[in-house]
């Protein structure tokens, strides 16, 4: 049978810890024997979950011939390893052993050095915080998981269960994970990534700054058509100059941040009307329905209709 460890580090976030149990405790192979194993380890025998303090049941001794270990996410996802917890993951990585973890879950994971040069994901919330730690982690904040072969990371909270179904999936085929899927009452498979679920603000930019009334302008007129030539004029500057301050107080460019947001404010259009497609590409600016359909997908990762589907 196969064994599957999961490290509860101090101010685990409950849901992360309970995911791999839940979902692969409901893995049932043909014969209805169950396939996985599950032990929650910890290095100390009582560990703050926040809400309530967790006893764990197995010591870190309980990470020695898992199959797999889980690390769930974290509060403090910044708080420093113990050398034993370290050392113990460490350890595992080197005999073999296949590590996850989920959301924060990602940073005590990377603080390991086993995600060096690696894709990895996290919470959106949190990339650019893991990107910034480690900047030798090649960090994709749109996916809701990435598997490495022996390593592998979620996003936030949810995808925790589509990792965990893909991990199932790898173990015992697509029949055993669907069934696991039915009994959580999820789908196997979810189109799309975490893209579709990143708010961005519309003025990525400090207030008092010298943009803010051209943002707000051009959050205004997201309907009209408009080019880096008509941004210019009302900024009162060169296309050349207002590109370069673009990037210095957004990190993007007008262009850029312009798409960005006509395709926020189709999200909120899609979520609270039945407007047609045809009518919210028009409504955000858009030349063609075709082109609206293209941008969508590409920065959230699912067509508008998906999106309808899901967040309506």
């Amino acid at each position: 049978m196969h064994t599957v460890a999961v490290l509860a580090l101090e101010q685990v976030i409950p849901f992360d810890l309970s995911t791999p149990i839940e979902v692969f405790t409901r893995a049932r192979l043909p014969d209805g024997r169950p396939g996985y194993q599950i032990r929650v380890c910890a290095e100390s025998r009582e560990i703050n979950a926040g809400a309530f303090t967790l006893h764990a049941p197995w010591g870190l001794s309980g990470l020695h011939q898992a199959d797999t270990i889980i690390v769930p996410g974290t509060a403090a996802p910044f708080t420093p390893l113990t050398p034993k917890v370290r050392d113990a993951l460490k350890a595992a990585a080197e005999s073999g052993t296949r590590i996850a973890s989920i959301c924060s879950g990602t940073f005590p994971l990377a603080a390991t050095g086993l995600l060096d040069g690696l894709r990895a994901t996290t919470h959106w919330l949190a990339a650019a915080s893991l990107a910034a730690a480690h900047p030798q982690i090649e960090v994709d904040p749109d996916v809701l998981y990435i598997d490495n072969g022996q390593i592998l990371t979620s996003a936030g909270a949810s995808a925790g269960l589509d990792l965990c179904l893909h991990m199932i999936r790898r173990d015992y085929g697509s029949a055993v994970a669907a069934d696991a899927a039915r009994l959580a009452v999820m789908p196997l498979e979810r189109e799309g990534g975490q893209a579709q679920l990143i708010v961005h603000d519309h003025l990525p930019t400090p207030r008092g700054s010298a943009l803010e009334p051209l943002l707000a302008w051009l959050q205004d007129n997201l309907s009209r058509e408009l080019s880096l030539a008509d941004i210019a004029a009302q900024a009162g500057t060169s296309t050349r100059t207002l590109i370069r301050r673009f990037r210095e107080q957004t990190g993007t460019t007008p262009l850029q941040w312009l798409h960005r947001t006509r395709v926020r404010q189709a999200q909120h259009l899609l979520e609270t009307t039945d407007h047609p497609v045809e009518r919210i590409a028009a409504q955000v600016g858009f030349g063609s329905p075709t082109a609206f359909r293209d941008r969508f997908k590409k920065t959230t990762g699912v067509s508008p209709h998906s999106y309808r589907r899901a967040f309506n």
